[in-house]
């Protein structure tokens, strides 16, 4: 493989992959990534800031994605469902579910990248709050649909990278979506049974 070949970013993102999960994220280092992709360390500080920023490098386009759907959400739609149907824009660009449940192993496995991770939520979060603000949405409820909306990914996406799920993304927004909706019901109150009504009449005699 020559040093130069094209496509140097995806061998990157391959390769870094592939080590922290062969030797963990902190034995990995940069050098290790590049020699493994084929290229020369310079060449991987062209694409990433440090070894880091291989796994998070995506969250940019993320976001550009979402904030664009959700822009061009009907003005009917209520703040939680356009910021719930504007994170089903991720489907565009999170399309790899394999590679999606490696990375999350990775992250699982070190502090420092769960710590990243729910930057790149929080960050995702405050977009949308910006989004929904354009749209003229008061806070503080344009922050709490933002924020509502990415812990019903957060769960989503949870669900989309278990072993055996097949399920798609947007399916799996869209019911998390649905139970959210459902524990905001208040409880129906119990039917009596024949007894209980037997017991509440002697009790009145």
């Amino acid at each position: 493989m020559g040093r130069w070949e094209p496509d140097a970013r995806g061998r990157l993102w391959a390769a870094a992959l592939e080590l922290y999960l062969e030797r963990g994220y902190e034995q990995t280092t940069v050098a290790d990534i590049a020699e493994r992709a084929g290229v020369t360390a310079r060449t991987f500080f062209r694409h990433f800031a440090d070894k880091r920023e291989v796994l998070f490098a995506g969250g940019r386009v993320l976001e550009e994605h979402v904030i664009a759907a959700l822009d061009s959400m009907p003005a009917s739609a209520t703040p939680l469902t356009a910021a719930v149907r504007a994170l089903e824009a991720a489907d565009e660009v999170i399309t790899d579910r394999e590679y999606a449940r490696r990375r999350n192993a990775v992250i699982a496995a070190n502090a420092e990248l769960q710590e990243r991770e729910l930057i790149k939520l929080a960050a995702l979060s405050a977009a949308l709050a910006g989004g929904l603000r354009r749209r003229g949405v008061a806070e503080p409820t344009a922050s709490l649909a933002a924020e509502t909306a990415v812990a019903v990914f957060r769960v989503a996406f949870a669900r989309w990278v278990e072993a055996g799920e097949t399920a798609g993304l947007v399916e799996l927004l869209r019911d998390s979506l649905s139970e959210l909706t459902q524990l905001a019901r208040p409880a129906r109150p119990a039917r009596p049974t024949r007894l209980t009504a037997r017991t509440t009449d002697a009790r009145a005699r």
